[in-house]
C-alpha cells in the first residue's frame, strides 16, 4: 500500500484526511484530544477500527495535558475525556470500546501520572498493531469463501483507510488477491457521503485491483444480470443475534442479495460485537448534517430549504447474513450461539 490511514508519533498522531481524497492527500497533524474530537465528529478519519484506534491515542493526548499529579485527579479527567470522545459517533462501537480499554489501563496501574500516560501511548500503539494484525487474519479466514473468478459487490469503505492497515472487507479481497484468485470488484458509491466512489474505488485502484464504479441503485439490476456472485461488508456495530450496523444503504442490499440468492458477508473485528446490545433494535443510528444530502463539494444538488432525513446507518438483520467474517474465525448461524464463542475465544 501506498498510503497510511494514520501514523503514530512521539508527541502526536498523522491522519489521512479522507475528505480531501481522492482529489488530494494531506496528513492533518493532530496534537489535542479535542482535535480527535473534532477530525472523528467531522469524518477526516471514518470507519469503526479506524475511529477505535484514533480515539485511543486521543485519549493519551488528553492524558498528555493532564497538569495534576493526584492519581485521583487524574483518572477523574481521563474518564471526562474519555466520555467527550464517545460523543462524537454514537454508533461505531470500536469507538467506546478502545476508550474503555485505554481506562482499564489508567485505572489498573499504579505510579504517577507521568509514568501512567506514558503506558497509555503504549496501549494506544499496541490497539494500532492488533488492528492491523486482526485484519490480515480476518482475510486469511475470509478469502476461502471467494471463489476464482467472482466479481464481489461492496458498500462503502471497510478497507485500510477505515482501519489502522489492511481492512476487513477489503482485507478479504486482498487476501484473495494475494492467494492468486481472479476477483474483480463492484464498488457502489455510497450517498451521501461517497465512500464507495471517493475512498473504495481510489484505494483500491491503487492497489491494482480490478475495480467498477456503479450508482447505489445498479446494485438491484447488476445482481438480476447475473454480473455479482457475492457481497461483502464492513460493520460499525454488531448485537449479540447477529444483527448489523453498518453504512446506510447496506439493508438494502442484504435485502437484495437475498432474492437473488447471493452470498452477503460481514467482515469485521471481535472488537466489533457489542456484548451489552441483545438485537439491533437497541443500536443507537446517528443522524448526520443535511448538508451532506444537499450538497456536493459546497454546491446545491437540491432545493434549499427541503427537509432532508440523514441517518449515517442502518440495521441488517441477522436473517439476511451468510456469515461474519472476524479475525478469530467465521461465524455462522445461529449467532445467538456462536457469536458469544467469538467473543469469549482468545480473551
Amino acid at each position: 500500500m501506498s498510503f497510511y490511514t494514520l501514523i503514530p508519533k512521539r508527541d502526536h498522531i498523522l491522519l489521512l484526511d479522507q475528505r480531501l481524497l481522492p482529489l488530494k492527500t494531506h496528513y492533518i497533524k493532530v496534537t489535542t484530544y479535542r482535535d480527535v474530537y473534532d477530525v472523528i465528529k467531522h469524518m477526516a478519519v471514518r470507519g469503526a477500527p479506524a475511529i477505535g484506534v484514533t480515539a485511543a491515542f486521543g485519549l493519551w493526548l488528553g492524558a498528555r495535558s493532564l497538569k495534576t499529579k493526584i492519581k485521583e485527579r487524574y483518572i477523574s479527567e481521563l474518564e471526562r475525556i474519555g466520555k467527550y470522545l464517545i460523543s462524537a459517533r454514537p454508533t461505531a462501537y470500536n469507538l467506546s470500546w478502545a476508550i474503555n480499554r485505554m481506562l482499564f489501563v489508567a485505572r489498573s496501574l499504579s505510579g504517577e501520572p507521568e509514568f501512567i500516560t506514558s503506558k497509555l501511548y503504549d496501549e494506544a500503539l499496541s490497539i494500532y498493531n492488533e488492528d492491523i494484525d486482526a485484519n490480515k487474519k480476518m482475510g486469511a479466514y475470509g478469502a476461502r469463501l471467494i471463489k476464482d473468478g467472482w466479481t464481489i459487490l461492496t458498500h462503502c469503505n471497510a478497507g485500510a483507510l477505515a482501519t489502522a492497515g489492511y481492512g476487513t472487507a477489503l482485507g478479504v479481497l486482498r487476501a484473495a488477491k494475494e492467494a492468486g484468485k481472479n476477483i474483480k470488484i463492484f464498488a457502489d458509491e455510497t450517498r451521501p457521503f461517497l465512500q464507495g466512489a471517493r475512498l473504495t474505488a481510489w484505494e483500491l485502484q491503487q492497489d491494482g485491483f480490478d475495480v467498477t464504479l456503479i450508482t447505489d441503485n445498479m446494485a438491484g439490476w447488476m445482481m438480476k444480470q447475473g454480473l455479482i456472485n457475492a457481497c461483502i461488508v464492513g460493520a460499525d456495530r454488531i448485537a449479540l443475534n447477529g444483527d448489523v450496523a453498518n453504512k446506510i444503504g447496506t439493508y438494502s442490499i442484504a435485502v437484495l442479495a437475498r432474492v437473488h440468492h447471493i452470498p452477503f458477508y460481514v467482515a469485521a473485528p471481535s472488537s466489533t460485537f457489542d456484548p451489552d446490545i441483545s438485537s439491533g433494535d437497541r443500536i443507537v443510528i446517528e443522524e448526520r448534517p443535511e448538508k451532506e444530502v444537499l450538497t456536493i463539494n459546497g454546491r446545491y444538488i437540491a432545493p434549499q430549504g427541503i427537509k432532508v432525513r440523514n441517518p449515517a446507518f442502518d440495521v441488517t438483520p441477522a436473517r439476511y447474513i451468510n456469515a461474519i467474517i472476524t479475525e478469530k474465525g467465521i461465524v455462522a448461524p445461529p449467532y445467538r450461539k456462536t457469536i458469544p464463542n467469538i467473543i469469549k475465544k482468545g480473551t
